[in-house]
């Protein structure tokens, strides 16, 4: 038997009937705030933070399964927009050509964006390419591991130690996509029609070598030969990157897709400002590593430090998934920007929020003649007044740039 629990990001608390099991363990697990209803037994009382997807928990013993589905505030198609901008931005994602259909949940989105981009990169055939291999043979092949040889063989002729390139389908590329099919085919909540086209596309990769879970990921460089598989291989890592915390105490099974909306918004702005910003004459760093005090004790890392030719600061911005409320944006924000200003020894900062009940704010520190700027970003428009809204800040950062 399976219950789907619904709740929505950044909402109000709501009382479900749970388990306690299984509200421990999406307690522990990190998937969202629960507590059990003080004044209902056997019911939780469940509040969803930043974190967006879907997760499914199996009671041993029980035949029950219980889906939890976090339903972001974005809609589908712009937060796959902020996602790919954020990987390429100067990828297919912008123009619309990763499509998610007549999808609204995020899992099934996802899973028909990855199917359908997997099928595009394959419809030529498997990508080759040369791997380095090493082994025992009988033969010699390639080049002999000397320093092997004798230390696995003792001075025996067979067999021998080797080392050779491969052409081979059997590469990085391909095992990337073949991980983020067979992720997609545990996760709860992949449609069957879905679900049966992510069956081909693994039939598609049966040679290529599975990815042991714990194991990092191979790595990939974009080139003239894997043009056709970019797209692909920015949603298996999308994939790959976000899996749900897996954990097995006291017999339960917790396994889902998550986006974590903090790291996804702020990921969109530095990268849209860094994109806005290359022509300048000015170098961005982003989660650049400063020191609060003279003695290098505190550390700070903003999101995002803009620097003249003369390698110098001239502007600082942090990102902040927060939406406004009725008594202004949070304080400890401005504190924080203060403290980077003062650090860099910079007169103006920058927060850039998600949605904001004002379009604008400005705030002049007393005694320091420091001013904190606050913008506030509609994600609920279409891409191109994003992007619009990004170059207005970045204008306000550097007065004389041209966008």
């Amino acid at each position: 038997m399976t219950s789907v629990v619904e709740i929505v990001e950044h909402a109000p608390a709501v009382s479900v009937a749970l388990p306690d099991p299984v509200g421990r363990a999406l307690t522990v697990a990190g998937v969202l705030e629960a507590a059990p209803d003080p004044y209902a037994p056997g019911r939780w009382s469940l509040r969803a933070g930043s974190k967006v997807g879907s997760v499914a928990v199996g009671v041993p013993g029980a035949d029950e399964t219980f889906i939890v589905r976090i339903v972001p505030k974005t809609p589908i198609a712009r937060l796959f927009f902020l996602v790919g901008y954020s990987l390429d931005p100067k990828g297919p994602w912008r123009d619309g050509e990763v499509e998610v259909a007549e999808h609204r949940d995020l899992l099934p989105a996802l899973a028909h964006a990855v199917e359908r981009q997997v099928d595009q990169a394959l419809r030529r055939g498997l990508l080759q390419g040369y791997r380095a291999t090493e082994e025992s043979a009988l033969v010699v092949r390639g080049r002999i591991r000397e320093a092997e040889q004798i230390r696995r063989r003792f001075g025996a002729t067979l067999p021998v130690e080797v080392t050779y390139d491969e052409f081979t389908t059997d590469i990085a590329e391909n095992r990337l996509l073949r991980a983020a099919v067979d992720r997609l085919l545990r996760l709860p909540g992949v449609p069957r029609d879905v679900r049966r086209r992510l069956l081909h596309q693994r039939a598609r990769l049966a040679d290529v070598a599975v990815v042991v879970r714990g194991q990092p990921l191979p790595e990939w460089w974009p080139t003239r030969l894997n043009a056709r598989y970019h797209t692909a291989l920015s949603l298996a890592r999308v994939v790959l990157d976000n899996a749900s915390a897996e954990h097995a105490s006291g017999g339960l099974r917790i396994d889902g897709f998550l986006f974590d909306m903090n790291k996804l918004f702020e990921d969109f702005v530095t990268v849209a400002l860094r994109e806005t910003l290359s022509g300048s004459g000015r170098s961005a760093r982003l989660q650049d590593a400063h020191h609060l005090d003279e003695a290098a004790a505190v550390r700070m890392r903003p999101d995002f430090v803009l620097y003249g030719a003369d390698g110098a600061p001239v502007a600082v911005v942090d990102a902040k998934y927060k939406t406004e409320k009725r008594g202004g944006f949070p304080e400890t924000d401005l504190y924080q920007m203060l403290a980077y200003c003062t650090a860099l020894g910079l007169r103006e900062g920058h927060l850039v929020y998600a949605k904001g009940n004002a379009s604008h704010a400005a705030h002049r520190v007393r005694h320091a003649g420091i001013l904190i700027r606050q913008h506030a970003l509609d994600l609920d428009q279409q891409p191109a007044g994003l992007l619009a809204d990004i170059a207005a800040v970045a204008r306000q950062m550097v007065p004389d740039l041209r966008v």
